[in-house]
């Protein structure tokens, strides 16, 4: 099926010429397809003239370095790519490396220039400014894989744990990290005072996960364990239990916040974007970067009981990365390979039978990497070898 699906792939045509941010995009365009084709041809199941293809498509036109720029879109997205297509071969695109590697330095410290501006007038974040996909989390997931020494590296890090200090919002502490808009990025009356957001796609786990990978890396900056423990003692306290399982809010609003108890009646879909697999990957990440090991088997045994609870997992209604099983799999892949007990691995076969599946909706509409079947075809690669990327494409998920 994994090999029927890149066939497909390698001979789609790319995005039109009339749409470039498409082409450099890890959502949907050249860059996330280009990923797969770089991590066959690691693997020796493609070809590099496949990725290069897919590769020159992503760069045909000129890369947006803006501040609008992240881990998915522009040149951080295209790094990311080029770093994949080099691993384990030093002469491979280091000239475009090179290139790309200080627009992306620069726009680190452009971007956190900005957040700590923000943070001195007291105004609330938004999504943009630290989530995965185009915050600060994801430009730091690049810069930790690239250049975890670096200044704009420990920048970003001094960023982060400024954001879990409290702020107030009509005499009520929140923490940094609530967002002056709705669940979607607008303004709505429903969210007039924000929301505090639980994801690890858009909300505080994306965060805590480079903080965690950070430190287990050796790159630690003042207030790196503080900044650990109140995300994870946040988690903690809104953590809902319940007959099938420990479960979180995907998101509170400030009367939920002021009461202490989600408006949400139980679990949502689990995924790697919201709900228990990817907070799991995050906590379970923290704790190993702490060496607290008691808190390690909690996060672990709750993804263990969701994977074990069918209402939950029929709530999965596709075969994508970011909120269907190929994202479920491949986070619970890589929180199995750091499992204190093998119950976590004993559930790979079935979510493997469980994507195989799912596949079949990943339709032909959507080629891209995030919701189509360029990520479903990564996760396929991984169940079948049961070995971690080559190319270290996850990095995009934060969950390596």
């Amino acid at each position: 099926m994994a090999e029927r699906y890149a066939t497909e792939l390698a001979t789609l045509e790319p995005p039109p010429e009339d749409k470039p941010w498409v082409r450099q995009s890890l959502t949907k365009g050249a860059a996330g397809i280009a990923l797969l084709h770089v991590e066959r041809a690691h693997a020796g199941y493609g070809t590099w003239q496949q990725a290069h293809r897919w590769i020159k498509t992503a760069v045909a036109h000129p890369i947006s370095a803006l501040d609008t720029a992240g881990l998915y879109q522009g040149a951080p997205a295209i790094t990311l790519m080029l770093d994949a297509a080099a691993t384990g071969a030093a002469g491979r695109y280091r000239n475009a490396l090179a290139d790309v590697d200080g627009h992306v330095a620069a726009l680190a410290h452009r971007r956190v220039d900005a957040a700590m501006a923000r943070m001195k007038a007291g105004e609330l974040p938004g999504f943009r400014e630290y989530d995965v996909f185009f915050g600060l989390a994801g430009i730091g997931a690049l810069l930790l894989r690239r250049s975890p020494g670096s200044s704009a590296m420990g920048r970003i890090l001094d960023y982060l744990v400024a954001l879990t200090k409290p702020l107030q919002i009509e005499d009520q502490g929140v923490p940094g990290w609530w967002v002056g808009h709705d669940p979607h990025r607008r303004n709505s009356a429903a969210y007039r005072s924000g929301h505090g957001n639980f994801g690890m796609a858009h909300g505080i786990c994306g965060p805590l996960a480079l903080l965690s990978q950070a430190m287990r890396r050796g790159a630690t900056v003042g207030g790196h364990l503080d900044a650990i423990i109140t995300i994870c003692d946040w988690l903690d306290a809104w953590r809902q239990d319940a007959d099938a399982g420990p479960w979180w809010p995907e998101w509170i609003t400030l009367d939920e916040l002021t009461r202490g108890t989600p408006s949400q009646p139980g679990p949502a879909r689990p995924s790697w974007c919201y709900g228990t697999p990817g907070i799991a990957r995050a906590v379970q990440l923290a704790a190993i970067a702490i060496s607290d090991a008691q808190r390690q088997r909690s996060y672990e045994e709750a993804l263990i009981r969701c994977l074990d609870d069918p209402d939950q997992e029929n709530r999965i209604t596709d075969g994508g990365l970011c909120h269907g099983w190929a994202g479920v799999y491949q986070t619970a892949w890589r929180a199995a390979q750091d499992a204190v007990s093998p119950e976590l691995a004993s559930h790979l076969p079935r979510l493997a039978a469980c994507l195989t599946c799912q596949v079949h909706l990943t339709t032909a509409a959507r080629p891209g990497l995030l919701e189509g079947k360029a990520g479903t075809v990564l996760a396929l690669h991984t169940a079948v070898h049961d070995v971690a990327p080559i190319s270290g494409w996850d990095t995009c998920l934060l969950i390596d």
